[in-house]
């Protein structure tokens, strides 16, 4: 072969290397499959199949993202809604099975364009990541609703396996397969094919793929944006269904979860693989993962919690192998680092902090505050003094998650993993070496710590919203494999301890685990409050607002957030040690990724940003919990998440700070005060209708008022998260 034919193929095999880098994951997933766990081809092809139906949700997954550049956890109830009604058409009501596909395809066309319409269409000028955190009050939605579908078909057979639709079956290396799988077999591929010929050949689909990039300029350009999104939210509500029904075939359709938290970890662990854009990629990857999942369950001895284990070290190998492209690292970064509904309450106004009346006010108000919570015990009942400390505890979780939602602005869909990892390090030091509650306390918060920087670094790699997935996974992992006692049956506290003593004060009774708790939760609040006050919480601001701006003052952004990230762990996993104790036990349940939900739900009711509405949020979580039957609790949470992020976009908390700025001004108004941070009364158009000259300080308030709105007004001036960041540093 001559030098010049040898030159003309290099070109040929890059080409042709490009073209099958999606199979990247792929081969190294089947490749980890036959050197660690090796199975006959039967179960491989079984685990295909597996992977396939995994690749229908994270394809919507990605096609959501790439249209609305959020994170839809929704997606596997986006599905399971209308898979549930064709199941019941078919069990309950013996109708044949392709009339119910059909009706559960029809349902899933229409859940698609309410989903879209009624909801998602109201957040169209929010924050992505506002948007993100409304698709988990979807999702708790949907679940809620699916719920009671079974009910209205007089039956409550959960988990049911769809029979056949036809006679067909073959073996492969020892493994049977039958019409579901032939069907999977069919319906997958002509999904992708059809997905990949919608997109790059229909007018729809190439100006999808247009919009994405930047929603709002389509917009002013006449393309009908609002449109192609109701049609990407149907194209993924079927894709989903699709997934769920052939899953219903094949191991049954598990009905009433919050969340299936495998599946939807499995897809959104392809996605992450695929950057959630590269629907080639993610279709593999979800293939291999399905391999790698069946193989292990093929092998001898295997428990569910050894996948689980598997699939989050997965996750985090795909957050650190795997770029950013480049194309889409200023849209992430922005979708990620700015979130509006973030809203700090500011102080009380330097001109208006030695009034008599806010003296006096301030006196009165923490007065009765503290009476009230201090005598608590004095009043209540048992069972009520038992809530009070359970929502004492989770106010120290939602203290955490404001550190690193609100103020890192990072969203964790894991945090009572971290809990958990503290009820397990805390429960067994005190349980099997007798230590003091306080010593397990500190201890186990720097375990905690190092798990949140152990998970939080390859997110930090990624960036984006990567760290909801990989908390998401870890939560998963921690419930399933770390706190299961056949795994770990002796280095976990029993199912029955005592609770000890703190200081060398006992625990035995309510009212004493009550004060305990009362006592590290201001210890844990002074830590929030010195944290925000500090050089490091100024810092966590500007890298929320705008990263590469607090880069370019020299700031080193991963170690801030780092340290943001183990002081949210260290306060998780020290109320996780004070709730094993309050519980007198050591169980899954309460760490499941469901609580996880629930938890960040809270926050966001309350108001991130806000630590007095996040005490709110979890006093109205808890004792929703407390007051409502279980399948009730969905109106409280998701409809409640919902109803915040579209009326009070703050929270609770903002509407507690807006009351107490409505009555500054009215000080301000009586007393002649002009509180330019307080947007009060006095205007310039005022003194000028008098023919008279504004006065200097009218003048000055203006101008004030008008750096302010010209600072905070981000999505309207080029360079406005540049300055609040700027603002920030230099403070």
């Amino acid at each position: 072969m001559t030098t010049a034919a040898v030159d003309s193929t290099k070109p040929e095999l890059a080409e042709l290397g490009r073209r099958l880098a999606f199979l990247a994951p792929l081969a190294a997933l089947v490749v980890f499959q036959r050197v660690v766990y090796p199975a006959p081809l039967g179960v491989v092809v079984g685990g295909g199949l597996v992977g396939a139906r995994i690749a229908l949700i994270a394809l919507g997954i990605a096609l959501v993202y790439r249209a609305n550049r959020i994170v839809n956890f929704a997606q596997g109830d986006l599905g399971a809604v209308p898979a549930t009604l064709g199941v019941m058409l078919v069990v309950a009501w013996n109708w044949n099975y392709w009339i119910a596909l059909i009706v559960g395809l029809v349902a899933a066309l229409v859940l698609g364009v309410l989903v879209e319409s009624l909801i998602i269409r109201r957040f169209f000028t929010a924050p992505r990541l506002v948007l993100t955190v409304a698709t988990i009050g979807i999702a708790q939605l949907l679940a809620g609703g699916a719920l009671f579908i079974p009910r209205a078909f007089g039956d409550t057979s959960f988990g049911t396996r769809l029979d056949p639709p036809f006679e067909a079956s073959f073996e492969i290396g020892g493994t049977i397969f039958n019409a579901n799988d032939v069907l999977t077999m069919l319906v997958v591929p002509v999904c992708l094919v059809s997905l990949a010929l919608f997109l790059q050949r229909s007018t729809i689909g190439v100006a999808i793929t247009g919009a994405a990039e930047r929603a709002d300029r389509a917009f002013t350009l006449g393309i009908p944006v609002k449109r192609l999104h109701t049609v990407v939210w149907v194209v993924a509500a079927v894709l989903a269904f699709l997934g769920m029904f052939l899953r219903a075939g094949a191991v049954g359709l598990p009905v009433g979860e919050v969340l299936p938290p495998t599946f939807l970890v499995q897809a959104l662990a392809a996605a992450v693989f695929g950057r959630f854009e590269r629907f080639t990629t993610i279709a593999a990857a979800a293939i291999g993962l399905g391999i790698v999942d069946q193989a292990m369950t093929f092998q001898a001895g295997n428990r569910p919690a050894y996948n689980d284990a598997v699939l989050f070290g997965i996750v985090l190998v795909g957050l650190l192998v795997t770029r950013r492209s480049r194309s889409s690292t200023r849209i992430d970064s922005d979708a990620s680092t700015t979130w509006q509904a973030t809203r700090e309450v500011r102080p009380i106004p330097r001109e208006m902090r030695r009034l008599p009346e806010v003296l006096w006010g301030r006196a009165a108000l923490w007065a009765v505050l503290g009476t009230f919570v201090l005598t608590l015990p004095s009043w209540l009942s048992t069972s009520r003094i038992n809530l009070a400390t359970i929502i004492v505890i989770f106010g120290i979780v939602a203290a955490s998650l404001v550190v690193l939602t609100g103020w890192a602005g990072q969203v964790s869909l894991g945090q009572m993993a971290f809990v958990g990892v503290g009820a397990a390090v805390g429960g067994a030091l005190t349980d099997h070496r007798n230590w003091d509650l306080a010593l397990a306390l500190v201890l186990a918060g720097l375990v905690g710590a190092g798990a949140a920087v152990i998970v939080g670094y390859p997110a930090l790699r990624r960036r984006g919203l990567t760290l909801a997935v990989a908390t998401l996974a870890f939560a998963l992992f921690t419930s399933s494999y770390l706190l299961n006692r056949t795994v770990f049956p002796d280095w976990l506290p029993g199912r029955r301890i005592d609770r000890g003593a703190i200081l060398g004060i006992e625990l035995s009774s309510e009212s004493a685990m009550f004060y305990a708790s009362l006592a590290v939760l201001a210890l844990a609040l002074a830590m929030v409050v010195g944290l925000r006050r500090s050089r490091t919480g100024r810092v966590l601001i500007a890298i929320r607002e705008n990263e590469r701006a607090a880069r370019a003052y020299g700031v080193n952004a991963t170690r801030t957030q780092l340290a943001g990230f183990a002081l949210s762990g260290f306060l998780a996993a020290a109320a996780g040690a004070l709730y094993v104790h309050q519980q007198t036990g050591l169980s899954a349940d309460p760490y499941l990724p469901q609580r996880s939900l629930e938890v960040f739900t809270m926050v966001v009711i309350g108001g991130l940003g806000s630590l007095p509405g996040a005490l709110l949020g979890a006093t109205y979580v808890h004792s929703v919990d407390f007051f409502l039957p279980n399948e009730w609790q969905f109106l409280a949470t998701g409809v409640g998440l919902l109803a915040v992020l579209l009326m009070f976009p703050s929270g609770l908390g903002g509407v507690l700070a807006d009351v107490r700025d409505g009555g500054l001004r009215r000080i301000a108004a009586r007393r002649g005060l002009v509180v330019p941070s307080l947007l009060a009364d006095v205007r310039v158009d005022d003194a000028a209708a008098a023919d008279e000259p504004p006065p200097e300080d009218v003048l000055l308030a203006a101008g004030e008022l008008a750096e302010q709105a010209e600072v905070g007004d981000g999505g309207h001036h080029a360079g406005g998260t540049d300055d609040k960041a700027r603002a920030e540093l230099q403070s």
